[in-house]
């Protein structure tokens, strides 16, 4: 076995094990980052909101549509939430915000929001006419 190979062999385990070690605490804080979401939705705090997407897109480089159907409130998806609980600002902002083919693609249950909206009555609310709009 030549020095060479020798040493990529060793080198490579290595700069695996300290790249999981740089991932693993941003995971944790990013998690962090996020537990108040949920609160700050149903609270239709716009400014707080406006904050929590910036801190995470300046500390983690992540966008709103890089993590948005990985979070859940109840069981619902960020933007239900603040449709069911009457959110309008934060929710017009997110449907602003959202790239609209995420906007238009199945969610976790398979319904796209604009079925689930339709699903729900909530078709008069003033977020689904947003949301209708930028389809």
């Amino acid at each position: 076995m030549t020095f060479r190979r020798c040493i990529k062999k060793a080198f490579i385990p290595g700069m695996a094990g300290l790249f999981l070690c740089a991932i693993l605490p941003a995971s944790a804080g990013l998690n962090e980052d996020l537990s108040s979401i949920c609160k700050i939705i149903v609270k239709d705090d716009k400014s707080e909101f406006r904050k929590k997407i910036r801190t995470v897109e300046i500390d983690y480089r992540l966008k709103l549509h890089d993590y948005y159907s990985g979070i859940t409130c109840d069981g619902h998806s960020l933007i239900r939430t603040a449709m069911l609980a009457n959110a309008t600002k934060v929710g017009t902002l997110m449907v602003k915000k959202m790239p609209r083919k995420d906007l238009s693609s199945p969610e976790h249950d398979g319904k796209t929001l604009e079925v689930w909206v339709n699903e729900q009555g909530l078709d008069k609310n003033k977020i689904a006419r947003i949301l209708k709009q930028r389809m």
